[in-house]
């Protein structure tokens, strides 16, 4: 079973994006407990945001640099020619592109080591001189991380387009397990710089686990550097404007920090753990689905069979809404209880956990926009088109750093918060409008009358929590973790219940394909490729 798993190619979207939901859940769960031990161990303060702030350069880099080039080009091209039978090619075009790749983040990674003084200036204005100094170490350190995630995300491309989904899922996790041993046992050595070692750790562990199956698929590193090979030029091409949309959003991301350093102290660390709690659904459902999704996505449309393309990607829509959107409901409800019973330890003062309350709930409003993103952008993507999102991505940056100047003044990092959602929210809606005019991909009824369906159920769901916390609280003692956990339980496990049995009724099929598929899967049936079009 492990080594079918291990070596099986997953056929069907629904079963891979089941597997990388359940990893996704993995990796997001060792991702709250991480978190839990960075909040315990340091509180929200300034330490975390030394922290957070490290981060943000590194990532940029590995975001225009390595995502930019593979994100949208790498699989559609390396999958082209591996079912095009000429995997020969397809190596020699990996190898060319990585070695590309690594050339010029080597050279930027050294030029950033150089002038992280110059650039933490910038980026964390409101910094004090020790704090700034402080970055300037942590930063250095995190450059190590870019290099490894960019053999990860060679490998991890190649794993995708054959569809070997289970190891490239597990990846996550062994990022995760890195930054936690740096939380626990290298921040007892080398105090806070300890964490940027944990992050380099991760980083290592999330390439090195990808290695051995890669391998075994037929990819064997060789120094080659041809830019005038084919795919190397058609991913060059679609790099150019998906790297100007991973700019911008990096741009955002920067913004939000050099605000976020400005507000209240520990208003930066507020910002990424409220990100990270919200993005919990995202991954576990949402970035699954895309994910999955876009290996056959890039085939339909280099098949040009528009007709199963527009099946495929109407459903998935629906599918994700119909997960993505109770969840965003539940959060909000149950917002206290997951913030209490995660991040009511140590450090964390009472103030602090009402902040985290109002920024999670601001947050999770825009989480039905966040979860279309990333499979709407891959929808552009498979058809070669990477102008488009980079355009609406810019539009919703420039909304919200608008936004997020003015809203910040009057309400501090709740305002900052606030800018965020309607940004993301803005850029969905676009996406939406311009991938139904490019392909007429969607029939709205399909569309909208589910999603009322969906909403109304969602709602529904909602109140009966809301109403389960206080019909359960005089039976437990809510001044403990014990007791929180439990009235988020039960309140969470009602609420989920009635969106099940509200779903059956109201005849959502979504409901249905997840059932079957989750039957099939149980029963071991062969799950046939064809499977979410012939449900719908």
């Amino acid at each position: 079973m492990i080594k079918r798993l291990i070596n099986g190619k997953i056929k069907s979207i629904t079963a891979a994006a089941l597997i990388l939901a359940v990893a996704s859940l993995a990796s997001k769960l060792l991702g709250l407990f991480r978190d839990r031990i960075l909040a315990g161990n340091f509180g929200l303060g300034s330490e975390l945001d030394i922290y957070y702030a490290a981060f943000r350069i590194p990532d940029f880099v590995f975001n225009i640099v390595v995502l930019g080039a593979l994100s949208a080009g790498f699989i559609p091209v390396f999958a082209k020619l591996v079912s095009e039978k000429k995997e020969k090619e397809a190596f020699r075009t990996a190898n060319a592109v990585l070695n590309l790749i690594f050339t010029v983040l080597l050279f930027l990674c050294l030029i950033g080591i150089i002038f992280t003084p110059n650039l933490i200036n910038f980026l964390a204005i409101g910094f004090d001189a020790e704090k700034k100094e402080a970055t300037v170490a942590l930063t250095r350190i995190m450059f190590l991380s870019p290099i490894f995630l960019l053999l990860s995300s060679v490998t991890g491309g190649i794993l995708q387009s054959y569809k070997r989904f289970f190891i490239y899922s597990l990846s996550p996790i062994m990022y995760n397990i890195g930054i936690i041993i740096g939380a626990i046992y290298f921040t007892r050595w080398w105090g806070l710089v300890g964490l940027a070692w944990g992050v380099a750790l991760g980083s290592f562990l999330h390439f090195a686990i990808q290695l051995p199956i890669t391998k075994r698929l037929g990819f064997n590193y060789q120094w080659i550097i041809d830019i005038k090979d084919e795919g190397v030029r058609k991913i060059i091409k679609m790099m150019i404007p998906r790297t100007l949309t991973l700019i911008t959003v990096q741009l955002n991301l920067i913004v939000i920090t050099i605000i976020a350093s400005t507000l209240a102290e520990g208003s930066l660390t507020v910002f990424n753990i409220a990100n990270n709690l919200q993005s919990f659904p995202l991954g576990l459902f949402a970035i699954s689905f895309a994910v999955a999704s876009f290996p056959t996505l890039s085939a339909l449309s280099s098949e040009e069979n528009r007709k199963e393309f527009a099946k495929n990607l109407t459903i998935i829509t629906r599918q994700i809404l119909f997960l993505i959107i109770p969840v965003s409901i539940l959060l909000i409800v149950l917002r206290a209880q997951i913030v209490r019973v995660i991040y009511g330890t140590g450090k964390i003062g009472w103030e602090e956990t009402i902040l985290l309350f109002e920024v999670l709930a601001i947050f999770s409003i825009s989480l039905f926009a966040q979860g279309l993103i990333p499979l709407l952008s891959r929808a552009f993507w498979a058809l070669h088109d990477a102008k488009t999102p980079f355009l609406t991505s810019f539009i919703s940056v420039i909304i919200n750093i608008i936004l997020a100047f003015s809203l910040s003044k009057q309400y501090g990092i709740v305002g900052l918060v606030g800018a965020f959602s309607i940004s993301s929210i803005v850029n969905a809606l676009l996406l939406y409008y311009l991938i139904n005019k490019k392909t007429n991909f969607i029939c709205h009824k399909k569309i909208y009358k589910p999603l009322l369906k969906i909403s109304a159920a969602s709602i529904i769901a909602g109140y009966l929590c809301y109403r389960t916390l206080y019909l359960v609280e005089p039976f437990l003692n809510t001044n403990t973790g014990i007791g929180i956990l439990s009235q988020g339980f039960l309140a969470g496990l009602a609420g989920l219940a009635a969106y099940c049995v509200l779903s059956w009724k109201l005849e959502i099929k979504e409901f249905m394909i997840f059932k079957n598929s989750i039957q099939r899967r149980l029963f071991k049936t062969k799950i046939e490729t064809t499977e979410i079009v012939s449900e719908e």
